[in-house]
């Protein structure tokens, strides 16, 4: 029972953090489970918590990206960078 009361304090943790950033946005290139490299995309759910922030602002703030640069701008320009780390805390190892 304490393990369930747990998953559903974690889980509703999780979708708090996750409510300021789109998550279906970013599930459409990089699967539901982060893990899709189709199209050149990155494996996001092998990248660390700090990979994915800093990359996420670094999109954001021009500083990072290659050929999908342009399409991540338009995705991450809208956060915050508060939200952009909380987002990746939710996601990646």
């Amino acid at each position: 029972m304490k393990k369930i009361v747990m998953s559903i304090v974690a889980l509703g943790a999780t979708t708090a953090l996750m409510a300021a950033v789109n998550a279906q946005a970013c599930t459409g290139c990089h699967g539901a489970d982060w893990a899709k490299t189709s199209m050149g995309n990155k494996n996001v759910a092998e990248m660390s918590k700090a990979d994915i922030a800093a990359a996420l602002k670094g999109y954001k703030d021009g500083s990072y990206g290659g050929a999908k640069k342009g399409l991540m701008v338009g995705q991450v320009s809208k956060y915050s960078d508060e939200e952009l780390d909380a987002f990746s805390q939710t996601i990646g190892k």
